[in-house]
């Protein structure tokens, strides 16, 4: 870590928390994620490498928490750690209030559909097995996603599960982008054909139920 050589406490804390990535990472533990290769799905553009390296060095400052069980690693905030839940949240509030333009280069499937997965209201779906395909139509690779809802559980897949599915979006990364963040709405998008729904009359009224927005969508903005 490379020092700021002064006393001052937000200095001392920015010497761990500025370094490329690192509250990325933790931003990823607070939402749950303990395990190496779910990390990863939650920076996909994060080299392994790097990854290793910065839960090395927020464990050294004593913020994560390494423990093997089973033969398999885990890392869990610590006490120090879990207090970082404001500022991330807070950064969280600040970035959708104030930071609106997208590049393409800020769209990833990987991360919306992983992002999705964690947070979508698994109460609001049927109890049976569902599974909502997705098909971008402005993605080279990664065009088609499945999201697959059984019980209480929720899985992403860029294969085909061999399930039946029951409706169909169709969309542009941008658009289901903007929805998630909270941009635009699903009615709006829905009427200006944004986004398509194909499947039975009721489940296309259910499915912006089911996949809801972010956590953070409902920020208000800045006129």
């Amino acid at each position: 870590m490379t020092s700021y050589g002064q006393f001052c406490p937000i200095a001392k804390a920015m010497e761990i928390l500025d370094e490329r990535w690192t509250l990325l990472v933790v931003r990823e533990l607070l939402l749950g994620s303990q395990h190496f290769n779910d990390l990863r799905r939650g920076v996909p553009k994060m080299s392994p490498a790097l990854l290793s390296k910065r839960l090395r060095s927020l464990t050294k400052a004593g913020i994560v928490a390494r423990e093997l069980n089973g033969g398999r690693t885990s890392y869990t905030l610590t006490r120090s750690g879990a207090e970082l839940v404001e500022v991330v949240t807070a950064l969280g509030v600040w970035g959708t209030r104030w930071i609106g333009e997208l590049g393409q280069e800020d769209l990833d499937p990987h991360l919306l559909l992983w992002d999705m997965r964690r947070t979508i209201p698994v109460s609001a779906w049927p109890r049976a097995r569902t599974t909502v395909a997705i098909r971008f139509d402005d993605v080279p690779r990664a065009r088609s996603w499945w999201l697959v809802v059984a019980g209480d559980d929720a899985d992403v897949c860029d294969y085909d599960p061999g399930f039946d599915v029951a409706i169909t979006v169709r969309t542009s990364l941008h658009a289901l982008t903007g929805i998630w963040r909270g941009d635009a709405t699903w009615d709006s998008s829905l009427r200006t054909g944004r986004v398509i729904l194909e499947g039975p009359e009721q489940l296309r009224r259910a499915l912006p139920t089911w996949i809801g927005q972010s956590t953070l969508a409902a920020t208000p903005r800045p006129g």
